[in-house]
């Protein structure tokens, strides 16, 4: 048996269930945080936002931002490790990711995301 989770290929990722996806408060900060992590390193794990809610609330949202085809998961051990799809989701609807960021870091303090300086540094 397979520990690798299924995700949508690139033509499977439908708009109506991105955006829904994006609505949730707390899967929007999970991404706005992967987003932010690019420039650092390409993936998280999930202790990386353990200040966003409790484990199995995350395990939920991961599951869901998988499953809509915003997240990509890679398993090592027992460790998952989270990265945008930005690249197939940019294919699919260009420009979408980069205006969702950039509205939800207009309204940072009230959806209460981590600003540019909190996010995690990799060595």
């Amino acid at each position: 048996m397979s520990r690798t989770p299924l995700h949508p290929t690139r033509e499977q990722i439908e708009l109506p269930m991105v955006l829904d996806c994006l609505s949730d408060p707390i899967r929007l900060a999970i991404v706005y945080q992967l987003a932010q992590q690019e420039r650092v390193s390409s993936e998280l794990c999930c202790g990386d936002f353990s200040g966003l809610s409790g484990k199995s609330n995350l395990a939920y949202h991961f599951a869901k931002l998988r499953e809509c085809g915003l997240m990509l998961t890679r398993v090592a051990g027992t460790n998952r490790f989270m990265r945008l799809r930005r690249e197939d989701l940019d294919a699919r609807f260009p420009g979408l990711l980069d205006a969702v960021l950039n509205s939800a870091a207009k309204d940072a303090d009230r959806l209460q995301l981590l600003p540019e300086c909190e996010t995690v540094e990799v060595d």
